[in-house]
């Protein structure tokens, strides 16, 4: 694990606290178009993904890593396709733990 460039944990609501920093999240694919992602996020609220080509074919669910540009929207570095079976609600908590009580665990 590279930890000389850590990317913080977030979901849609934590993505507006990181803005101009990296970031990584999973969203759900609702729809793509040349040069960005549009998906959901663990908490259901829209993100719009920007970046270096996706992979293709794109699953379900897709991990970004990139930096924060707006409380919606990321430029991607890295995309992850994490298949069609996800369980969203634990990567939410996730988000949850590292930015909250636990936020010492994952600088």
């Amino acid at each position: 694990m590279d930890t000389s460039s850590p990317s913080a944990f977030v979901n849609g609501a934590l993505l507006r606290r990181y803005i101009g920093q990296k970031v990584r999240t999973v969203i759900q694919v609702i729809g793509s178009d040349t040069g960005s992602v549009v998906g959901k996020s663990t908490d259901d609220l829209q993100i719009v993904v920007r970046g270096s080509s996706p992979p293709n074919p794109l699953t379900t669910y897709l991990e970004v890593i990139g930096i924060a540009e707006s409380d919606n929207s990321i430029r991607a570095e890295t995309w992850t396709n994490f298949g069609n079976s996800f369980d969203p609600q634990n990567f939410n908590e996730l988000c949850k733990l590292a930015n909250g009580e636990f936020k010492h665990m994952f600088i």
